[in-house]
């Protein structure tokens, strides 16, 4: 079994099961990375592409003082009796999160698990490397905390035409969301560790990223999804599908391989953030759906669901300072990531034991 690559590049992808954990943990390899990968589950669509995949639950102080320990053999995991292998990771990618889509995240009824479950994973994080770093005495991991677009102030997202989320728009905070909230306070625990600490972190704020593999079903799927798997579900012609609000609310969407390729950028750096990752490319929902109607060759007629949970009425990437500090800007329209995206979408509707077609929903 080969431990580690021959410049010793080492990662521990932190939510590995997810959408975006996936799609990193294979970018690291592509790049020549000995990867764990960490979840509560594997994925979902696709076998993982870590070296190792461990199964447990950060919120687990415990289980968390183990993984961040990078060891070789996964059979002796738990039994630390060979020092060979025992040292930090040169990184550390951190998107485990309670999270999901609007019907998750605006509802209220998951408040508390959202704020509890993913503030006490980036504890854990941070005290466990901590703890490592000073029994090591080294201080070498690079911690990349993955925030969101939702920890901006509301106030400035009211009109759908000209919603502010540049950086410094952060504050006074008001975020739209204890999802949101909670995304601010661990930006700010990650930079207190590094202020005290010195680890040396990297703070990226996504915004709506998509792409094959994401989940599509179940609540927590985001829009792009959640529209792609509506319109692959309907009739040919004449199919309706349930928009979400009056549709004129406005987002802009990042394709996944642009959010990870902006994210090594990041940790290549020297910059810490926190900085924007998304698209400047705004639609409305509405748009959003025509688009989506356009990939799949057919019309669909929308039906509105007004009293539906729909987070800010205008929220777009302000990419400047991605730009100024690392040179990175997104290349791909959101036309063609849609089109990926619904073409893999349209793929797992058809596996299903039921027929799509003359589904309204």
């Amino acid at each position: 079994m080969k431990f580690m690559t021959e410049d010793g590049k080492t990662a521990l992808v932190l939510g590995a099961g997810g959408f975006i954990g996936s799609h990193m943990v294979r970018r690291l390899k592509e790049d020549g990375y000995w990867v764990r990968g960490v979840d509560l589950k594997r994925p979902e669509f696709s076998e993982t592409e870590a070296d190792e995949f461990i199964v447990g639950d950060l919120t687990d102080q415990l289980f968390v003082e183990r993984v961040v320990v990078f060891k070789g053999n996964a059979g002796n995991f738990y039994k630390f009796v060979s020092s060979k292998y025992t040292q930090p990771f040169d990184e550390i990618y951190q998107y485990a999160a309670d999270m999901g889509g609007a019907g998750y995240i605006f509802t209220g009824e998951h408040d508390a698990d959202v704020m509890n479950n993913s503030a006490t994973i980036n504890l854990n994080v941070l005290n466990s490397q901590r703890a490592l770093n000073d029994r090591k005495c080294v201080n070498k991991t690079k911690i990349f905390y993955s925030s969101s677009a939702c920890m901006y102030p509301e106030h400035n997202q009211l009109d759908p035409d000209n919603p502010d989320c540049s950086e410094d728009s952060a504050y006074p905070a008001a975020p739209d969301s204890e999802y949101g909230w909670e995304k601010l306070f661990s930006e700010r625990l990650y930079m207190a560790y590094n202020r005290n600490y010195d680890i040396p972190v990297r703070i990226a704020r996504f915004h709506n990223i998509f792409g094959p593999e994401g989940t599509y079903e179940g609540g927590k799927e985001k829009s792009p999804a959640a529209i792609c798997r509506k319109v692959a579900q309907v009739a040919d012609v004449g199919g309706r599908i349930e928009v979400w609000g009056d549709g004129e609310q406005t987002r802009s969407f990042l394709y996944i391989d642009e959010c990870i390729e902006a994210t090594r950028r990041l940790m290549n750096s020297d910059f810490m953030g926190p900085v924007n990752i998304g698209s400047e490319e705004m639609v409305s929902i509405n748009e959003l759906v025509d688009i989506v109607s356009k990939a799949a060759g057919k019309p669909v007629r929308r039906v509105h669901k007004l009293d539906a949970p729909l987070g800010v009425r205008g929220r777009n990437s302000n990419n400047d300072l991605i730009r100024e500090k690392l040179g990175w800007d997104y290349s791909q329209t959101l036309e063609e990531g849609i089109q990926k995206t619904y073409s893999w979408i349209l793929d797992q509707v058809n596996k299903k034991p039921y027929s799509p077609l003359h589904v309204s929903v």
